[in-house]
Formats: structure tokens, sequence, C-alpha cells
């Protein structure tokens, strides 16, 4: 299908690839990983025939159809349905040929043809893919000029699944999807009948829709068989393998150094050292996996908690003019909250968010029961979103933002901020409109997370970081002591961060006591029942689907149990290590003798206290496991 033989590119003198090799078969679903600038989108122009190679071919099969989703998003007057069905240029054309032919055996074979293909079913096909990339029936029939950037995105992604390539090339297709596209996109993949060759940093979606792993590092791809987390165990495993090889040969090599050393002078042994000398010489280093360690992303927390709550909504209703999105809001935020938000595009996530950032005001509905939010006084916000990236200033580098934030610091200090993100001197004096989706969302990071906010809301800060980035923020993210509100569509991000769900989903923003699998289930429980339209069915299902929410609703003490007691043991292990902290400075024995008895006291009862309350985790824990498999919610 697709064979990559010995490719060598080179961009300004910098090789991208050496000499790589890959092959993908037909049939295959493949994961494009690498760290972000290593290549993978200039692989996937190197395979369209946009560029050439320095050295090297890539060879595809004869007559193959290939798919790729263009930049130039659909933007005239033709509606999304239109659209989808004209990128099928086959039967567009076919069926312009039918209108036209008077031959009755060519007539006949258009036809046939067009049978051959499911003409006749294209436009149920069509639908079908809009909507599970969250287009309604009556939005289908609307212009593509009415819709955003990022849902245009969507009617190409469509289009080019509704053609049906052989080879279908696709460069972070969940970027533009909420959970509930990304749930579909990921099932739709699974069952398609081509070859797939994809580019995604988003762990569930590889751990999903993919059979082969493809990975670029240090110029080189090497295809694993599994899923990502098969793939991590394979590499880990290479990597220890290579190192325990690199271990043996270094041994070998001063075990011939030493006698080399010692009998190279004398004459009874000399051609046995002469014989070690041209094995030494022979002797190829083990080529091992480059340990090529990401930067951080420090996300400080504030220097003192608030009271709570440091966010109350009362009876808000939010909306833009006559619009109503969202109506009868009761939420409250205290510090110490994470939660992620759920709900598909367009039912009012971003809204929300504007409106805790004081960014949109509540609608007056009722004159005599006006809606207020009311905010912690000295409440410090940071806000991570997509437009915050499009506003950095394009012609300032990294490093002129800084100084707008630092003016009074020194060189040395700014440079220090900048690198501690990732952005090194390389980078720092680069203008942010040429710096990669990447580079610029740690340098928003850095920007958000200097005055040390005590509330961070993040509308998909994932978007444009690599895994291993992605992994580094969540470990922030777990460090950082303030509140986090999260609306990502990777939810390895929120089952690694937040502790609890809301949901935003017919003009409310409600309590979600389910975890995420239980939402990826109802999504695709939901997307089964509305392609039957079966209403008996439909009763039966929501039948089901309250019951299951009711079963959810019991257990829930039980789960609250459990993260209570875990969110005990991390608060008691912070003091541990602050604590040990104290005590590691050298002259505390010596010059507080008593305080360094005391601390040591604390620590073992804290670390006893730990250890009791790891039990009583162990226990919550097996309770709530338990009352879901009887409840069937397993």
């Amino acid at each position: 299908m697709l064979h990559i033989n010995d490719l060598t590119y080179r961009i300004e003198g910098r090789p991208l690839f050496i000499q790589a090799t890959l092959a993908i078969n037909e049939g295959h679903k493949v994961g494009l990983v690498g760290r972000n600038g290593t290549g993978k989108s200039t692989l996937f122009r190197l395979i369209k025939g946009d560029i050439s190679p320095d050295d090297g071919e890539i060879n595809l099969r004869k007559n193959m159809k290939l798919g790729v989703v263009d930049q130039e998003v659909p933007s005239g007057p033709q509606s999304l349905i239109e659209t989808v069905l004209d990128a099928d240029k086959e039967r567009k054309s076919l069926l312009s040929e039918a209108d036209t032919a008077t031959d009755p055996m060519r007539i006949a074979a258009i036809h046939t043809r067009l049978s051959d293909i499911d003409a006749y079913s294209a436009e149920a096909r069509g639908a079908s893919i809009l909507s599970g990339l969250g287009f309604t029936a009556e939005d289908q029939l609307k212009p593509c000029s009415d819709f955003s950037g990022g849902w245009r995105m969507r009617v190409a992604l469509a289009a080019m699944l509704f053609a049906q390539p052989d080879l279908l090339l696709l460069d972070e297709p969940t970027n533009y999807l909420d959970v509930e596209g990304a749930v579909w996109l990921e099932a739709h993949i699974r069952k398609y009948r081509g070859t797939v060759f994809v580019i995604s940093h988003d762990r569930d979606f590889l751990n999903t829709a993919v059979t082969h792993i493809a990975h670029l590092q240090g110029g080189k791809l090497n295809g694993y068989t599994g899923t990502y987390d098969t793939f991590e165990r394979q590499l880990a495993e290479r990597n220890r393998l290579d190192m325990a090889m690199m271990a043996k040969q270094e041994d070998e090599r001063r075990k011939l150094e030493a006698f080399v050393t010692r009998f190279k002078a004398k004459a009874s042994k000399a051609k046995q050292a002469q014989s070690r000398v041209k094995k030494l010489a022979k002797m190829q280093p083990v080529a091992t996996i480059i340990n090529d360690p990401i930067a951080p992303i420090d996300l400080p927390g504030p220097e003192r908690a608030l009271s709570p709550p440091i966010v109350r909504f009362d009876n808000v209703a939010l909306g833009y003019g006559d619009l109503i999105v969202l109506k009868q809001l009761n939420q409250r935020i205290d510090p110490d909250d994470r939660i992620g938000i759920l709900g598909k595009n367009g039912q009012g996530k971003s809204t929300f968010a504007k409106a805790i950032m004081d960014e949109l005001q509540p609608m007056l509905l009722d004159p005599t029961k006006p809606g207020f939010i009311k905010r912690h006084k000295k409440l410090r916000i940071g806000y991570f979103a997509q437009h915050q990236i499009d506003a950095l200033n394009p012609k300032a580098s990294a490093y002129d933002h800084v100084v707008e934030l630092m003016p009074d610091a020194t060189e040395a200090q700014r440079r220090a901020r900048l690198a501690s993100f990732g952005l090194g001197q390389k980078n720092a004096e680069t203008p942010a409109g040429d710096l990669s989706g990447g580079e610029k969302a740690r340098l928003l990071f850095s920007l958000i997370g200097f005055h040390k906010p005590h509330l961070l809301v993040l509308d998909e800060p994932a978007n444009h970081l690599d895994i291993d980035s992605r992994a580094q923020l969540i470990q922030s993210l777990n460090n950082y002591e303030g509140a986090v509100i999260i609306i990502s569509h990777d939810r390895n991000l929120l089952e690694a961060v937040v502790d609890r769900l809301w949901l935003v989903d017919s003009g409310k923003v409600e309590n979600f006591d389910g975890s995420l699998d239980d939402y990826r289930a109802m999504q695709l429980e939901q997307t089964k029942t509305e392609k039957k339209q079966k209403p008996k069915e439909e009763n039966s299902r929501k039948r089901h689907r309250q019951d299951r929410a009711k079963a959810l609703k019991d257990i829930a003490p039980y789960k609250q149990l459990a993260t209570s007691l875990e969110m005990m043991i991390v608060s008691a292990e912070a003091q541990v290590r602050l604590i040990d902290t104290r005590l590691s400075r050298e002259d505390l024995f010596t010059t507080n003798p008593e305080e360094a008895v005391q601390l040591s006291q604390s620590r073992a009862k804290i670390v006893s206290q730990i250890e009791s309350l790891e039990v009583d985790w162990l226990k919550a824990v097996e309770t709530y496991e338990r009352e879901r498999e009887r409840a069937g919610l397993n």
C-alpha cells in the first residue's frame, strides 16, 4: 500500500529524515507519533508529493486513491450535505453524465457503476457522517459560510471520509472535535475499509482507533504492532535491552583496554595485545534510543488560598443578544476544585468559561429575580484558550512577551523563565507568529502562570502539545495547588487531572455522576439510537439510561468517599515533602535540635496516618467496584 524506502530529507541543512524506512499494508490503521518538530507533517507532504525527498523514495500502490483533509476549508454558499456529496468525484461525474448520455449501452454501464459504488445511498451516508461529527439535520442544509473555521474543518473531514479513499491521511483530526465527535471518529476509523495513516497526540484515540504505531525519532521511522500503550511497553523493553547490551559491551571494552595497557610492552603478549586492539577498533557502539528529555511546564500555585467559594453562580442565564445559551446556573467553584466540562460543541462550554472569566455578564430575564456571579475580590484567574494563543503579538518574540510581565527583572531572569517552559535561546527571539503550535502553547502557559493564579480555566489546552508534553502538563496540573476547570476532548488529560465532571447540555450545566467511560458509552449508545430511530427501542433505551443514571447516583457516595480519601493522602504526602525539605537543611540538627526532633516526630505521625488512609482508601475502592458490578455498570 505505502512503502517508504531509505528516505532522506533536510530543511535548511538540518536532517529531518535519515534513510528512514516504513511499510504500511492495506487495511492497517497506523498512528504516527513523535515529538513536535520531528517532521510528522513534513512526512505527509512528502507522501502527497508536495515536496521531493533529497534521497530515497516513497512508493504508493498504482491507481490508489489518496485522501487528504485540505487546510483550505469549504466556505462558499453550498450546503454542508452538497459539499460532502461532491467529494466523491466519480459519483458526481457519473450522475452528470447520466443526465446527458443518449447511448443505451452507456446509460446501462453508468447505472451499473453507480450501483457498484453504492451511489444511491450516498445522501444517507453523507448525512450520517455529518451527524457523527456534530451537525444536526438542520445544520446540514445550511451553507458552509454560516459556520466558523473549526466547524468548516469538520465539514472538510466529513467530505474526505465520505469519499472513502484507499489511503486516508489525517493530521490531528481530533483537534477540532469535542469528546462526542472524537468518540464517533474512533469508531468510524476502526470500521473504515481502507488504510489510515494518522498523526495524533491523543493517547485515547491511539489506543482505540489504530492497529499499528509508527514512531518518528532521530530521523528514523520504526513500526510497532498494537495500540499506543502497547508501543510504549515495547519501546521501554527495547530501551532496556539496548542499555543492557551497551553495559555488556562497555564491560568487554574495559577488559580489552586493560589487557592492551598491561601487556602491549611485553614481547610474549604482543600478538594477543595487537589482536585485542583490532577487536576494539571493530567494536561498534550499541545504537540506543535517544534520551530526549522534555522541558517541564511550570504552573506555580497561589501563595495563599482563598476562602470558598471563589466563584459562585446564582440563578444565572447567559447568552448573546436575544439568544439564551445557558440558564438556571447555580454552580460554585471552590479553591481546590478539579472540574472537567463535558458537552457537545455549540452547547455553551466556552460561553460558560467566558462567564467565569468575567468576559460575559448575566442576562436579565426576570427583573424581580436577577441572577448574579460572585467572585472572590482577590481572585486571580489564568485563562488558556485558542483565541488567547491567536491574541499573542505575532511580531513580538517570546522574550518580548516576558519583558512586559517582568519589566524590572534582569535578562538572565527573563530567559530563565522562558527556558523553564522549553523556550530556550534558539526560539526565545523567534517572533510568536513563527513559533510552532506547541511552542505558542508553552509561551501562553508561561504568561498565564506568571501571577500565580488561584484558578486555571483551560479550554482545549493540549491541542498543540505532543504526548510527552501532555504528560508534563498533567504532572504540572496535579502539582498545581489552585482550582482547575478543563474543557478538553483529551480523555487521558481529564481522567488524570479532574475529580468532578459537569455536563453542558440542553441549556444547563449539571453534575455528571458517572466516569468518562460511562459518558463515552452513553455517546456511543445515543449514536446507535439515532441511526435506528425506532420508537419502541428508543423508549427501552431511555428507560435503560434512566436506570443507569439512578444506579450511578446510588453508588456516587462510595466513589466520593474513595476520592476524598485519595485527596487526603495526596495532602498528607505533600506535608511529608514539606517536612523533608526543612529537615534537609544541613545545620538544622546543630542550630535548632528541638525543631529537628519536633519535625521528625511530626513526619512519623503523618506517615502513620498515610498508611492508615491507604488501607481505608483501598477498602473504599473495593466497595465502589463491588457496588458498580452489583448494579451492572461494569
